[in-house]
């Protein structure tokens, strides 16, 4: 609480916009606000030296849904509600890369493949059956079919002969889109506030008051775009669930390029800078992935070393050079929550895995509710 006159005059009165969290949805909240309202005093708080949550932690997927993920999600929707998901996520990956240039996030449109193991041929077989029907369902979207059937042309081991390969699917850089997408903002006049942790907000009158780990002051509006951290501050149905990562060092001669789903998309890999990052696993441990904590766990890591080294880059020698881990916001649902909470709150949240497809457009969509 021991702030100056100065710093409290300059940084935290007269407020008109809080948004709590500097990640993909929250910079794209604070950038349509800026064009619906451009004088107004915007201030984005932020817990992490840099952004904490998934934006800065994710595999880089320009993606929306493989083939067994699409046909999963037909359990729990219906065949509208799985179209409208791909729709948005569709919509929202054309605004980020609208928002910020194909070269600036290093977008490439490699294709996106999906592995099946030996032991899962009733996955495959069944994708497989039901591969027009899917195909047929997405027509409106993509106006061609978007999942066909390859050879194993990177001669991965211990899978089924094919692959299901996506067209349409690309990739990222997620360094690069998240420091241009931080700079768009501060070029926009918008400050973000690190390391500041927002413990508390109380409506009040015709303002909401917010207490954080350095400060309390009052906003005339708060957003909460925390996604995997949401339960810290709203009675939402939003669960954390970590991701865990690991990257090569550079491997000479890299033959495979593309983005890869694996067992049901729970395992997913790439290409990037020669190396291949690798990442999943939370399906062998569902209860103890639930978890805020940025943290590595033996039984995940191990067994993404062994498919690494049995199935990826069976004949090939390769060390690890970095692991890491992010946290998502998921649900029983997988459309995100974008909605007023009172009339002076709002909330983006519950991305579902999915934060570098829709989090351009949930973004734009929290702004809008003001």
């Amino acid at each position: 609480m021991n702030l100056s006159y100065w710093e409290y005059k300059t940084w935290l009165t007269d407020v008109d916009f809080t948004i709590v969290g500097s990640g993909i949805v929250g910079l794209n909240c604070a950038l349509q606000l800026r064009k619906q309202y451009p004088t107004a005093k915007i201030i984005i708080l932020e817990k992490g030296i840099l952004p904490h949550g998934a934006s800065t932690k994710n595999a880089g997927f320009a993606c929306f849904g493989s083939l067994s993920e699409i046909l999963d999600d037909l359990n729990t929707h219906s065949e509208q509600e799985v179209l409208e998901l791909v729709k948005r996520r569709c919509e929202g990956l054309q605004l980020l890369r609208s928002t910020l240039g194909d070269a600036t996030i290093d977008f490439q449109q490699l294709g996106g493949y999906e592995l099946f193991t030996k032991e899962d041929t009733a996955l495959y077989e069944s994708c497989l059956t039901q591969k027009t029907m899917i195909n047929k369902l997405l027509k409106p979207i993509f106006k061609e079919n978007v999942f066909s059937e390859v050879a194993n042309r990177f001669n991965f081991q211990n899978i089924q002969e094919r692959y299901i390969f996506n067209q349409f699917e690309g990739q990222i850089d997620t360094g690069k889109m998240m420091q241009a997408l931080l700079q768009k903002v501060l070029a926009s006049n918008i400050q973000i506030l690190n390391s500041i942790l927002v413990q508390h907000f109380e409506e009040s009158g015709n303002s909401v008051h917010i207490e954080t780990n350095h400060a309390n002051f009052y906003t005339k509006k708060l957003f909460i775009a925390t996604n995997g951290f949401a339960a810290q501050l709203l009675d939402e149905k939003v669960k954390p669930a970590r991701a865990q990562v690991l990257i090569t060092e550079p491997i000479p001669n890299l033959h495979i390029k593309g983005t890869f789903h694996l067992d049901k998309g729970y395992y997913y890999f790439r290409n990037i800078d020669n190396r291949i990052l690798f990442g999943g696993g939370r399906n062998l441990d569902f209860e103890g992935e639930e978890t805020t904590e940025f943290k590595l766990t033996e039984l995940i890591q191990n067994k993404l070393d062994t498919v690494l080294k049995n199935t990826i880059l069976p004949n090939t020698p390769f060390k690890i050079e970095h692991r890491w881990s992010g946290i998502m916001g998921v649900g029983s649902q997988k459309k995100a929550i974008v909605k007023p909470l009172s009339n002076h709150v709002f909330c983006g949240i519950r991305l579902g895995g999915m934060g570098v497809a829709i989090g351009s457009l949930v973004g734009k969509e929290l702004a809008k509710l003001v």
